[in-house]
């Protein structure tokens, strides 16, 4: 971990439209001297509710990073560079430091400056898809190995629930193939018997227990969201793509079957509308082509399970199975 992180954010003037340079004072551990250190904002890479994050090149060393600028609610500490801060593994992304800046109305930013990786896992899946070409095997079987293995790592070092996995928030090292969880605006700590938030994670990748309102939720909406990525890599396109949140259980129930009233317990103890169409399980090896190894499929329909109890965890001994 870069003793760089553990600054508390510097303050500078931030009106930083690309070609920028933001300049912030960093260091002053342990008797050496604070540095000033220079980034000039190069190209927007992302935007969303949240912010923007933007490409940009550190003048001194001429390292590429990627900074993470969100608007910061001066009353409370940001949950997201919480966690980063404690946060260290090959397949998370790393926080080298932050700093706050300001605008002209006032406003404060926060800007978390990360490792830059070029690639995502939504993009390299566009490529094969541009070419009608699926995922080589290889591949599949070595970013999911990767996947769990970050998981593995948030889920019982920190403690930490992604609660937004998705392809979008995946990076990937075109050279080396290394996979990177990245964003973790949507993180938390789960505590044992605390409320959460049920509208959370992307629609695609959403655990059925949060389409059912479900606030006592665990790490193993991860791992449906993990289930949902494989079978992506594997299809070449998302397994269930709903239209609304009503629509998305709609596409899991094609697949897995109408939830029984013991799946529904499992997912949401207080949730008690049992009307939904009898519609019987779509067998696994017809989800995926003929050609498909079984134990691949075999991991996914692992993954997949209503019960959150039933799936797979990130250390999980049939993982091996397949990778």
């Amino acid at each position: 971990m870069a003793d760089d992180r553990e600054i508390s954010g510097t303050v500078v003037d931030g009106n930083d439209p690309t070609g920028h340079i933001i300049s912030t004072t960093i260091g002053g551990k342990n008797g050496e001297p604070k540095q000033t250190i220079s980034y000039m904002a190069e190209r927007v890479v992302g935007t969303g509710s949240f912010g923007i994050v933007f490409q940009a090149k550190c003048l001194e060393t001429g390292e590429t990073v990627a900074i993470k600028k969100v608007l910061q609610d001066r009353r409370y500490k940001n949950r997201e560079l919480q966690l980063m801060r404690v946060m260290d593994h090959p397949n998370v992304i790393s926080l080298k430091h932050c700093f706050f800046s300001t605008t002209s109305r006032n406003e404060l930013f926060l800007n978390l400056v990360m490792e830059y990786v070029p690639e995502t896992m939504y993009r390299v899946l566009k490529h094969y898809s541009d070419a009608n070409q699926r995922m080589p095997l290889i591949y599949v079987k070595l970013y999911t190995y990767q996947i769990f293995r970050g998981l593995a790592y948030i889920h019982t070092v920190p403690g930490v629930c992604h609660r937004d996995l998705k392809p979008q928030n995946l990076l990937v090292d075109p050279l080396t193939h290394q996979v990177k969880l990245c964003d973790f605006g949507s993180a938390k700590l789960l505590v044992r018997g605390e409320a959460n938030i049920s509208y959370i994670c992307s629609r695609f990748y959403r655990a059925p227990e949060l389409i059912f309102g479900a606030t006592e939720y665990t790490t193993s909406i991860d791992i449906w969201s993990a289930g949902c990525v494989l079978a992506e890599l594997l299809l070449g396109q998302p397994l269930f793509p709903g239209e609304n949140a009503v629509d998305q259980l709609v596409e899991i129930i094609k697949v897995l079957g109408t939830p029984t009233r013991e799946e529904i317990r499992c997912m949401n103890p207080s949730y008690t509308d049992f009307r939904f169409p009898q519609i019987k399980a779509h067998p696994w090896h017809k989800v995926f082509h003929k050609r498909m190894p079984p134990e691949a499929i075999d991991l996914a329909s692992r993954l997949l399970q209503y019960s959150p109890s039933l799936r797979c965890t990130a250390v999980s001994p049939v993982l091996p199975l397949f990778l």
